[in-house]
C-alpha cells in the first residue's frame, strides 16, 4: 500500500514538473510567434459593411411579435462574438462556424493557435491574413477584448454579442478546469481545494500569479478590464457602461435558448441557423455542487463579475419583455423540439458519452490538463444521408472544425500533443 502511494506521489510530482516546464516554454513559443514585421504603414479605412461582398442576398419577412410591421429584413452577417470562458461559448461558436461556412463568409481567425494570444490584449495583427481595409465578416475566437483594435478589423455595422454566466458557477467551473495550469492552486491542502480557497482566498491568491486571472472576476478580465479592482470603484461602473454601449446583445448561459431567439430576431436569421448540440460539457459526476455557503463566498470573491451579471440580467429580461413573453415561450418550445428531432437523427444512443467511449478521433473534445472530464458524442452509424453533413458539423468540436476551415493551429496542436503525454 505504501509503495503504491509513493508511486502515485512520484507520478503527480513528475506531472507537475512537466506542467511547470511547459508553463514556461509554451508562453515563450506563443510570444515569439506573435512577432510580426509590418512593412505597410498605410492604414486603410474599415468598410462600413462587408455584407454586400459576401454574395449573401437572401431575405425574409420578419413577423416576430417584437416587429409587427412585417418589414422585409436581410440576414445580418457582420458579427463579433466575444467568447468568454466556461459559458457555453463553444456551443455558440459551432452555430457561428456553420452559419459562416453555409454563406461563404470571411472569418477573422487567429494565426497558429485557436485563440488571439489570450491573455494578451487583442491586437489586429493577431488575425491570420490581416490587411488594413480588408473585409472580415465574423470574429469569434477567445481573446482579451480590446475594442479599438477589434474595430480596426471588423466593419462599422458589425453586430457585437457575448455571453455571461452566473459568477459562482463560473468560478467553480474555471477553478476545476484550469486548476492544473494555475500554480496558485497546487499548494492548497486537502481534498476540496476550492472550498479551502473560498474560505480564505487572500491566503492563496496573488494578483501577479501565473494565470491567476482564472480565479477572480474572469468575465471582467475577458472584457479587457482590471479584475482586481474593488467592486465599488467607479471604474467598474464606467467599464460596465462602456460594455453596454458596445455590445448589442449580452446573452445568458442560464437562458441559452431564449438568448438564441433574441439573437435570431436581432440578426434576422432562421430557426435552422440556431439549432445546436451542447458541446464541451463536463461529465456530471465531475461537477461538485456549490453549497449555499460556498456560493455566497464565490459571489463575494467575484463581486465585479456579480455586478456585471446583474446589470445584464436586467437588460436581458427587458429585451425578452419587448420581444413578448408568449412569443418567446412558443419559439423556445419550437427550438427545443427541432433540437430533439436532430438528437434522434444524429447522435448514437441519443446522449453524450465520456471521452474514452468516443469512436471517432475527429469527435474527441479538447480535455483539461491532467483529466479526461469533457464529454463528446458518437455520430449515429445509421444517420440519414440527407442529414449526415449537418450532423457531423454540429457534433464536431471547435479545434477540429477550425482545422477543417483551414485555420493555422500549429501551436495549439503542439500543445495538444504535450497534453496527451501529461494525461497518461
Amino acid at each position: 500500500m505504501l509503495q503504491k502511494q509513493e508511486r502515485q506521489w512520484w507520478q503527480l510530482g513528475v506531472k507537475r514538473v512537466a506542467v511547470g516546464c511547459l508553463l514556461i516554454s509554451v508562453p515563450l513559443f506563443y510570444a515569439l510567434s506573435t512577432i510580426q514585421i509590418n512593412f505597410n504603414t498605410t492604414e486603410l479605412p474599415v468598410p462600413l459593411s462587408c455584407s454586400s461582398r459576401t454574395g449573401q442576398s437572401s431575405s425574409r419577412e420578419n413577423t416576430n411579435s417584437s416587429q409587427q410591421d412585417n418589414t422585409v429584413c436581410a440576414p445580418k452577417v457582420d458579427i463579433m462574438f466575444m467568447k468568454t470562458h466556461k459559458t457555453a461559448s463553444s456551443t455558440f461558436i459551432n452555430i457561428l462556424l456553420r452559419f459562416g461556412e453555409k454563406h461563404n463568409l470571411k472569418f477573422a481567425f487567429p494565426n497558429s493557435r485557436n485563440d488571439f494570444y489570450y491573455p494578451s490584449s487583442f491586437q489586429r495583427t493577431y488575425v491570420q491574413g490581416y490587411q488594413s481595409g480588408r473585409c472580415f465578416n465574423i470574429m469569434c475566437n477567445h481573446m482579451r477584448f480590446n475594442a479599438p483594435e477589434v474595430a480596426k478589423v471588423l466593419p462599422r455595422d458589425t453586430f457585437y454579442t457575448t455571453i455571461l454566466r452566473d459568477p459562482a458557477e463560473l468560478f467553480e467551473s474555471s477553478f476545476h478546469y484550469f486548476g492544473h495550469v494555475v500554480p496558485l492552486t497546487w499548494w492548497i491542502p486537502g481534498e476540496d481545494k476550492m472550498a479551502k480557497f473560498l474560505r480564505d482566498p487572500k491566503q492563496y491568491f496573488s494578483p501577479g500569479g501565473f494565470s491567476s486571472f482564472y480565479l477572480k472576476n474572469l468575465l471582467f478580465f475577458d472584457f479587457g478590464q482590471d479584475n482586481t479592482l474593488d467592486a465599488d470603484d467607479q471604474r467598474v461602473e464606467d467599464s460596465i457602461r462602456v460594455i453596454a454601449e458596445r455590445f448589442h446583445l449580452v446573452m445568458l448561459m442560464e437562458h441559452f435558448e431564449e438568448s438564441l431567439i433574441l439573437l435570431k430576431d436581432a440578426l434576422c436569421w432562421e430557426m435552422d441557423d440556431i439549432l445546436f448540440f451542447k458541446l464541451n460539457s463536463r461529465m456530471k459526476s465531475t461537477v461538485p455542487k456549490l453549497t449555499p455557503e460556498l456560493r455566497e463566498k464565490a459571489l463575494q470573491w467575484n463581486s465585479i463579475d456579480w455586478k456585471l451579471y446583474r446589470h445584464f440580467n436586467l437588460t436581458f429580461w427587458e429585451k425578452v419583455e419587448a420581444y413578448g413573453r408568449k412569443q418567446m415561450e412558443e419559439d423556445v418550445e419550437e427550438l427545443r423540439r427541432r433540437n430533439a428531432e436532430l438528437v434522434k437523427i444524429c447522435i448514437e444512443g441519443g446522449h453524450s458519452v465520456e471521452a474514452g467511449s468516443i469512436h471517432d478521433a475527429a469527435m474527441q473534445p479538447w480535455q483539461p490538463v491532467g483529466e479526461k472530464s469533457i464529454e463528446g458524442y458518437n455520430l449515429n452509424r445509421n444517420v440519414d444521408k440527407a442529414y449526415e453533413e449537418l450532423c457531423r458539423k454540429m457534433l464536431t468540436p471547435e479545434i477540429q472544425y477550425l482545422t477543417d476551415l483551414g485555420v493555422n493551429l500549429w501551436l495549439t496542436k503542439l500543445w495538444g500533443r504535450v497534453r496527451k503525454i501529461i494525461n497518461w
